[in-house]
């Protein structure tokens, strides 16, 4: 506890600019200050400030130690906030936003299930094609695929997924099955457009080796479940998320593609904005998601899915 009052103490001292006023903030006097200062740099083995007789600035250490200073009593604010926020019991309305295939199949029965055992929590579930960007005043919580490029979101992972390569059973008997990365270029591939741009480039990864992959196309559409009947027509080669494939693959109504490629990652994240607004609501809903799926058991998402 000694090192954690340091931090504050150094980040108090910091933000005053000057060891007068630092006292003023911490309430003892600019002597204690400047001796408090110089058993932490005694202990440290380093100069943090360097003093003025009016101001003080940061040594190169000093900003090193600052910010790390800020990282670590900004998680233990968030440890604090998020164990009093249980405490409460979950109410008011939580609004849900996820995309519209997965949305349907697996998130709608997961919110069935939530509030018979939360009765206070109103849930408003919004499906959408294009995902949607936090901030949004309308949404508490976005369920997405892949990575989380924004760092000033939290992304909690709910379940692994993968996306597969697949075509109908009619398409590789008139065209065959393509046994590299490189021979997807010579077949027809349907093409899932996202934000308004086609994915056209396949990316696949086999060892240490990742191919990017031109593949020619003569269907495209922002819409999965479009894309998914024309494959299950037999139009083409599709890359698409395990949940959306599973059921099609165990029927034999699509067979699985280059299984020992892989392609970037999909897996599934619920997504809020910072750590600070935790509420109790989402904090239970995302926890109650979690456990859904078995992110700590691998296993079930592969029950249900498969």
């Amino acid at each position: 506890m000694s090192n954690i009052s340091e931090l504050y103490f150094f980040v108090t001292l910091s933000r005053n600019q000057s060891l007068a006023a630092a006292a003023r903030d911490l309430d003892i006097t600019p002597s204690a200050v400047t001796k408090r200062l110089a058993l932490m740099e005694k202990r440290l083995g380093v100069r943090l400030v360097n003093r003025t007789t009016r101001k003080i600035s940061l040594t190169t250490e000093g900003e090193i130690y600052l910010s790390r200073a800020v990282l670590i009593l900004s998680d233990i604010d968030e440890m604090e906030l998020l164990v009093s926020n249980r405490k409460e019991t979950p109410g008011g309305l939580l609004r849900v936003n996820a995309p519209l295939g997965f949305g349907r199949r697996y998130l709608s029965p997961v919110v069935s299930e939530f509030i018979k055992l939360y009765p206070e929590v109103e849930v408003q579930l919004t499906l959408t094609d294009a995902p949607v960007n936090l901030p949004d005043k309308s949404i508490d919580v976005v369920i997405r695929f892949g990575d989380i490029p924004d760092s000033r979101l939290v992304a909690r992972k709910v379940a692994d997924n993968r996306r597969l390569l697949c075509a109908a059973p009619s398409y590789l008997a008139q065209h065959g099955r393509p046994n590299s990365a490189a021979e997807l270029s010579g077949h027809n591939c349907i093409v899932l457009r996202q934000n308004n741009q086609s994915s056209s480039l396949w990316r696949l990864t086999r060892g240490d080796r990742t191919e990017s992959i031109k593949v020619h196309t003569r269907l495209s559409t922002n819409d999965g479940e479009v894309a998914l009947k024309w494959a299950l027509d037999g139009h083409g080669i599709l890359m698409r998320a395990e949940w959306d494939l599973a059921k099609y693959v165990r029927s034999g109504r699509l067979e699985l593609l280059l299984e020992d490629y892989s392609t970037p990652p999909a897996d599934i994240y619920a997504v809020y904005l910072e750590k600070a607004n935790l509420s109790a609501k989402v904090a239970v809903f995302v926890d109650y998601l979690r456990e859904s799926f078995l992110i700590e058991n691998a296993g079930k998402i592969k029950r249900a899915l498969w």
